[in-house]
């Protein structure tokens, strides 16, 4: 299948200036042409827009992305870095869940504790608790 720039930009949920962004720093190997010389993303670029969209989430540096990108395009014989990279990341990602949790574990402790004063002060409302 082959999306144009604006269908890949709204699959992908990036803009179509992130994707031209991402095609100049070479995160993103240029796409086809068609007939007319417009881009034509195909279903493998789109899977690697997602890809890339979920390295950025976890917070991964544009110049880390760029160099698992140069590893990718080398193939096989760079698996073993591409695998140090995502570890590194993966870890990290650890890190700030861990703060992340510490931090839902204040709010909880908070939270909790407001509800006690509010059941013994006359008039004290507790309201219902917004669904996660």
């Amino acid at each position: 299948m082959s999306y144009s720039i604006a269908e890949a930009a709204r699959r992908s949920g990036l803009s179509i200036d992130t994707l031209r962004y991402y095609e100049r720093i070479k995160l993103l190997d240029p796409p086809a042409r068609d007939t007319a010389g417009r881009r034509a993303y195909s279903d493998a670029d789109l899977a690697w827009l997602e890809f890339l969209t979920k390295l950025r989430t976890t917070g991964m540096p544009i110049k880390m992305m760029r160099e698992y990108a140069q590893l990718r395009a080398a193939g096989d014989a760079s698996a073993g870095r591409r695998r140090a990279i995502l570890l590194e990341q993966r870890r990290s990602v650890a890190e700030r869940i861990a703060e992340l949790q510490a931090c839902m574990d204040v709010l909880n402790y908070k939270i909790e504790n407001y509800d006690r004063i509010c059941a013994r002060v006359p008039g004290g409302v507790v309201r219902e608790e917004i669904s996660a």
